[in-house]
């Protein structure tokens, strides 16, 4: 059995991700099984029940299992065994993470803005039909991923791939799906400040100093006016218990092109030097920053190198 998983804090690109490589090697004779590390977020949820898929099944364990990737390549965003698991191959869309294997795996990665684009194109190399509610839910994917075609870290592929994927789901309207899936993404009711920084939260190692980002996107950041200084507290918080050097959570408003950037760390002079700003209580504003891949860790990181 081979085992299709995404990050820890699966988003829709890595739940749709692990869904759609395993029907496609199911397909072609490959024994797969979707599974996912962490919890279906809410947006992810919307597309699982429009399109009728199932979600996958909990695996917080791999050792010793055939493990494919599907939107990472690093272990510190994989199950805590991962170093144990038989990793026979990643499609990803993420720079590379030091995955280390005993023998080469197939291996899909492109700078494009979303896993599903990719996955897309697997299936056009395998010739494999794409069901109509499987292209629909990957649709939704790269919407998410690319927010609607307006992150920088999308690409004429992603549009491409999309629109394709919209025809066969037979989705006509693809701003109109994509807004309501933020929608969908910005309801925060009942969440508490930690459960909303650990929602969509990355770990990187950037040259030897501990940093966690976490990602919020809306269609109105004023939804976080009230709870901004109970985010910040958590924030902290949170730094703290894991030893990070660095916490960042991007609060991004879609309809605005731009985020607030919450702060907690060790290394203030590294985080005003990265974008030349200042950070004043505790936050900053990066105007048209959609996108942490693209504009917040390549200015990051060069910046903690000794």
């Amino acid at each position: 059995m081979r085992y299709i998983c995404g990050h820890k804090t699966p988003d829709s690109d890595s739940i749709v991700g692990a869904i759609a490589l395993s029907y496609l090697f199911n397909q072609i004779g490959i024994k797969s099984q979707a599974v996912r590390t962490g919890e279906v977020n809410t947006e992810s949820r919307f597309i699982l029940d429009r399109f009728k898929l199932d979600e996958p099944v909990f695996k917080d364990s791999f050792a010793q299992c055939d493990t494919y990737l599907v939107d990472f390549n690093n272990y510190e965003e994989g199950a805590d065994d991962l170093k144990l698991a038989n990793i026979v191959g990643i499609a990803d869309h993420h720079k590379m993470g030091g995955i280390q294997t005993s023998s080469p795996i197939d291996i899909w990665i492109r700078a494009v803005g979303c896993s599903n684009t990719i996955i897309k194109e697997m299936f056009d190399y395998y010739k494999v039909v794409i069901p109509a509610n499987l292209a629909g839910a990957m649709c939704c994917a790269i919407l998410s991923d690319t927010v609607i075609f307006r992150s920088p870290t999308s690409t004429k592929a992603d549009t491409k791939a999309c629109k394709k994927l919209a025809k066969l789901a037979d989705i006509n309207k693809l701003k109109k799906l994509g807004l309501k899936m933020f929608k969908k993404k910005s309801d925060i009711k009942g969440a508490t400040a930690h459960e909303l920084i650990v929602r969509d939260f990355k770990l990187f190692d950037m040259y030897g100093a501990k940093v966690g980002i976490g990602h919020l996107e809306v269609i109105d950041i004023k939804i976080f006016k009230k709870i901004k200084e109970n985010l910040k507290t958590a924030l902290q918080k949170h730094k703290t218990a894991e030893n990070f050097d660095t916490c960042l959570l991007i609060l991004t408003d879609i309809t605005a092109m731009g985020s607030v950037v919450l702060v907690a760390t060790d290394s203030k002079d590294i985080i005003e030097k990265s974008w030349d700003i200042k950070v004043v209580d505790g936050e900053f504003w990066l105007d048209g920053c959609l996108s942490r891949k693209k504009q917040i860790v390549p200015f990051l990181e060069p910046n903690f190198k000794k």
